[in-house]
């Protein structure tokens, strides 16, 4: 049986009815918009999040941005060096906290993210474009703010503990335990 292109019509039930998948999937979608809008030359959708939050956020610290923006701590502290090399941001010691770092937005940054905010609003509307209806769009937005809402890596499991195994003496008899 020949197997079905991406995205062709009659796709995999199990795929169709999984949050996860779909939010990727739309994630690929958005990504996608967000590149043919920006350009190769252009920031990436990340480093927009990083400019805009530490924009409205002046002096935030890499922590605060960490949670603003949902980017992990040492994925974000790479970005940071690096549009720091770009001139896009600029890093000092947080007047509020000697051990953190607050972060700055450049006029190089001010000037690369009133460049980027016109595309980004294009690139999403182009994005909502692809939902009929106003009202769903308005829908759909709550609900991925109510996804995003705790921001936070998800709960880990408990450990499995298991039950501690009764030690054997030689010969196979269980052994006692001696009180002193």
């Amino acid at each position: 049986m020949a197997k079905t292109k991406s995205g062709a019509k009659g796709g995999i039930a199990a795929l169709d009815q999984s949050p996860s998948h779909l939010l990727h999937r739309a994630l690929q979608r958005a990504l996608d918009i967000y590149a043919e809008e920006f350009g190769d030359a252009g920031i990436t959708q990340r480093q927009f999040a990083v400019l805009a939050a530490a924009d409205e956020r002046d002096g935030a610290t890499q922590a605060d941005l960490v949670r603003i923006t949902g980017i992990d701590r040492s994925t974000l502290a790479d970005m940071a060096r690096r549009m720091m090399g770009k001139g896009l941001l600029e890093r000092e010691r947080s007047a509020l906290d000697g051990r953190a770092n607050a972060v700055r937005v450049t006029e190089t940054g001010r000037a690369a993210l009133a460049e980027a905010r016109p595309k980004m609003a294009a690139a999403d509307g182009r994005l909502l474009k692809l939902i009929s209806g106003g009202g769903r769009r308005t829908t759909f937005v709550s609900l991925l703010r109510d996804l995003v809402k705790t921001s936070g890596p998800a709960e880990p499991k408990a450990p499995k503990v298991k039950a501690p195994k009764a030690k054997a003496h030689k010969g196979g008899k269980k052994a006692k335990k001696k009180f002193a």
